[in-house]
Formats: C-alpha cells, sequence, structure tokens
C-alpha cells in the first residue's frame, strides 16, 4: 500500500500543477477579452479646437539689430554643385564639322531663271493652243469683271484670287511661247471663274 499511496501523490501534484496552468489561462483569456475584436485605439484628436490653435512665432527680439539679413543668408547657404547637365551625358557622338558660310559677293548679278523645258509643238497644235488660250483667258476676264464691285464672301474671294493667279501664268507663259502651259493655266482659270459666277 506504500507504494500506492506514494504513486498517488506523485501523479497529484502533476495534477494540481495542470490545473493552475489551466486556471491562470483561463484568467487571462476573460481579462484580455477577444484579439480578433480588439483595434487599436488611437488618440483623438479634438478637432473643435482647431480654430483655436496658433503657430508659435520665434521671438525675433532675441536677435540683436545689428546683424543684417545677408549674414543671415551666407550663413544658410549650402555649398552644393550644381548637377550635371542632361545635354552632356546625351552627345555620345562626334560634333559635325562647322564650315564657314561662303559669302556671295554683293556685285553679283541676279542668276538667270532655268529655261523651261517643253514639248515642240507642231504649227497646227501651237495655233490650236494659242486660240484655246486666248478664249479661255477672254472668259475668266469676263467672269472676274461681272464679279468686280460686289461684296465677296471669304470663299468667292479665294476663287477671285485663284483666277487671278492662273491669268497671270497664262500670261506669262505665253509671253515666253509656252503654248501647253498657257493653255493649262488658262483652262484652270476659265473653270474657276465660271464657279465663281455662278455663285454670285
Amino acid at each position: 500500500m506504500t507504494q500506492r499511496s506514494t504513486q498517488f501523490r506523485a501523479g497529484s501534484g502533476c495534477a494540481w500543477l495542470r490545473l493552475r496552468s489551466l486556471g491562470l489561462s483561463a484568467v487571462a483569456l476573460v481579462f484580455a477579452g477577444c484579439a480578433a475584436q480588439q483595434t487599436p485605439k488611437a488618440k483623438t484628436f479634438p478637432w473643435a479646437t482647431v480654430k483655436s490653435v496658433r503657430p508659435v512665432l520665434p521671438n525675433t527680439a532675441a536677435f540683436s539689430a545689428d546683424v543684417a539679413e545677408d549674414d543671415f543668408q551666407t550663413e544658410m547657404e549650402l555649398d552644393v554643385p550644381p548637377p550635371p547637365s542632361p545635354l552632356a551625358e546625351i552627345q555620345n557622338m562626334p560634333q559635325r564639322p562647322r564650315v564657314a558660310a561662303v559669302a556671295s559677293p554683293p556685285s553679283a548679278p541676279s542668276r538667270p531663271e532655268p529655261p523651261q523645258i517643253a514639248p515642240q509643238l507642231t504649227a497646227e497644235e501651237t495655233a490650236a493652243a494659242q486660240q484655246q488660250t486666248n478664249l479661255s483667258l477672254s472668259i475668266a476676264e469676263r467672269n472676274i469683271a461681272a464679279s468686280q464691285g460686289r461684296m465677296l464672301n471669304a470663299a468667292q474671294s479665294d476663287l477671285a484670287s485663284k483666277v487671278r493667279s492662273f491669268v497671270t501664268e497664262a500670261r506669262d507663259a505665253a509671253h515666253v511661247d509656252d503654248w501647253t502651259r498657257a493653255s493649262s493655266a488658262a483652262k484652270k482659270a476659265q473653270v474657276l471663274s465660271e464657279e465663281l459666277a455662278h455663285s454670285l
């Protein structure tokens, strides 16, 4: 029986220790509460007092009057080197050689216009082109004359300007006996002038 009582005592000591740790754990859980439901509480700021809060200005009377503002600025300046220029980093290729511009002599005469290349027309084709040019120019000039003295809108003024430029081009081409170009410009002037006459 002595053996049993010793085992019972040894077993009861362990049971007592377990019971005591279980009790302490239960008490800790009760006082701590559920960790999932707890939120950290931030210190609240009374927003109603925001209007009355003012910044604190430094006391300027503590500075002596004989110290100039420039002295403060020189003390506060930092000796920081300027950042490198991004343009200097980009230049990876060699610079192009500089070529001095050759000044043209001021007394040089103006260059003559390069010769116009015109197809060679037979006498019959030249006569037909002259007749077509004269007919188209007379129609264009008559339609332009009809628009003189009238109030033209922007589109009509643009058409009249184009007709005049084509008439001038046709006369210049006829002056140098380029009847193909003269006939083409005169036909353009005629078509635009007829469009102008219909819009009046």
